[in-house]
């Protein structure tokens, strides 16, 4: 069979030789992850254009149609489409967009599904980017009329892709909602005014490799090999909300010396106004984290904190800003890592002063036994996971919708959230007295650090918009899926991944 699988450097060479001869080219592009007749009609009709027919094929990498996709890698994709006897020549494109094969390519004709037709169903916007690309080189570009079929539902419908769990909770969800109008209530999160308190953490990831047992020592022996830094804590969760919010403001603290000042700014995104005290006899939270570099395990935490309360003076300032902001905002979210920077008296104004309050009080290796929420009422939204609220209610074995209604009625929580890690989440809102599950999306745990924080910061954004639990739930459950399947809190949610695997799941 003849060689059609060429890097794009490559095959732009040989197209402009097959050019030179007066040969028309044809341009299609996209994912394929599961060929059917629809893509083999489109391919048909698209042939019947030019002479030469290429494709391009989007890499696994940034494929983003939802939880365990692509359903094939971009080799056996690719392998499929060579069968296709149609296509003549294939690439694996080196971009999330199209614009840079069309620019090495320089087709006569790029061909689109009519799918692609109405540009105001592109969420990424990039359709009406590569026609203007194509007129550049005076291309043409052609829309198939070719019968549709839809990958994703196929995918979606009859593959292990989605369990049978998340399919029924799917279907059952689209009986009262649709991609459109789901798109339009996440859109309109850009009109909220949203503060967030809470430490800032950097988190350190010191990758190693294991060399074995000391030989004089029974310790375990690592070579350190590179270090990569994330803007952790509430720094992270205002990274999540920016490309969803346009007005974020985060209050929070550094350590005396303003160690990682610039580091914290550089890392921030533009639309986040942070406004920090500096804590008195305190370094900037740091927390180390030694892992194996392939498997990505952890061996060791190792955290530089002061974890006492604010001084009085450091308490005074922080108030006085805390009562200066809150009635300004729609929303406040509050992260307390349980590091010193919230006192029982802080815990009041927020409650106090908020119009919309949401919390995630942690529990972590550094405040097990000691830190509670016991000092915060009157919730709008509150997140916590199992372990959190057993240990909350120093209850091991009540079941957990028993636990859950308890902890609602002490504080006044109208919706609590747990989540149960593989086996996903349980919202409950206490006005209709009424319990929804939603299963896990993740497909593969990498790092669990920061799935909080995720969930957090979709479910205060959904719940304040009033948006249903169970898409409240499903939503909030693919931004942590997004996050587990990250090293800590290297990326941010984006709210185009979050809608487009909305849109496939909807599919």
């Amino acid at each position: 069979m003849k060689k059609k699988f060429f890097k794009l450097e490559t095959l732009k060479r040989l197209l402009e030789k097959e050019k030179t001869i007066g040969r028309k080219i044809v341009h299609c592009h996209g994912v394929f992850d599961l060929i059917h007749i629809g893509h083999i009609k489109h391919f048909k009709e698209s042939k019947r254009l030019g002479d030469i027919l290429v494709v391009t094929v989007t890499p696994d990498k940034f494929v983003d149609k939802g939880p365990g996709r692509p359903a094939f890698k971009e080799r056996t994709r690719i392998e499929a489409l060579e069968a296709l006897e149609d296509i003549d020549y294939l690439a694996l494109n080196t971009e999330r967009s199209a614009l840079s094969a069309i620019r090495k390519i320089k087709p006569n004709f790029y061909c689109k599904g009519p799918d692609y037709k109405n540009f105001s169903h592109d969420l990424t916007g990039k359709i009406s980017d590569e026609v203007k690309e194509v007129k550049k080189f005076k291309g043409r570009v052609i829309f198939t009329k070719s019968e549709t079929f839809s990958s994703t539902r196929l995918i979606n419908e009859n593959s292990g892709i989605l369990s049978d769990e998340q399919k029924m909770f799917i279907k059952n969800i689209k009986k009262n909602n649709n991609f459109i109008s789901t798109r339009k209530k996440i859109e309109n999160f850009k009109k909220l005014k949203v503060l967030l308190v809470g430490e800032i953490i950097i988190d350190q990831y010191v990758f190693c490799e294991a060399l074995g047992k000391s030989g004089k020592e029974p310790v375990l022996a690592l070579r350190d090999l590179y270090t990569e830094e994330y803007l952790g804590g509430a720094g992270a969760i205002s990274n999540h909300l920016s490309t969803f919010c346009k007005n974020i403001k985060l209050l929070s603290m550094l350590g005396e010396r303003e160690e990682f000042k610039k580091f914290i700014n550089s890392s921030i995104q533009k639309n986040v106004n942070l406004e920090y005290i500096k804590k008195k006899n305190s370094p900037t939270i740091i927390k180390k984290r030694f892992l194996d570099h392939v498997s990505h395990s952890k061996v060791l935490g190792v955290y530089k904190i002061n974890d006492e309360l604010l001084t009085k003076q450091n308490e005074k300032n922080f108030n006085k800003i805390l009562i200066k902001n809150l009635k300004k905002f729609d929303l406040v979210i509050v992260s307390d890592y349980g590091h010193g920077l919230i006192s029982k008296k802080s815990a009041e104004i927020i409650t106090k002063y908020s119009r919309f309050l949401a919390l995630n009080a942690q529990v972590n290796a550094a405040n097990i036994g000691y830190h509670t929420m016991r000092n915060y009422k009157n919730l709008d939204c509150v997140i916590i996971n199992e372990k959190e609220i057993r240990h909350e209610t120093r209850d091991k074995n009540t079941n957990i919708e028993k636990l859950m209604i308890n902890l609602s009625n002490a504080h006044n929580i109208k919706n609590l959230i747990v989540t149960r890690g593989s086996s996903g989440s349980t919202i409950f809102n206490s006005k209709s007295q009424k319990f929804f599950y939603s299963p896990a999306f993740a497909k593969a745990t990498i790092d669990k650090i920061g799935a909080g924080d995720a969930m957090l910061s979709m479910a205060s954004l959904c719940l304040k918009m009033k948006l249903q639990p169970d898409i409240t739930l499903l939503i909030s459950s693919l931004a942590a899926a997004f996050s587990v399947e990250n090293i800590g809190n290297k990326n941010k949610i984006s709210k185009m991944k979050i809608l487009k695997n909305l849109e496939n799941l909807f599919k």
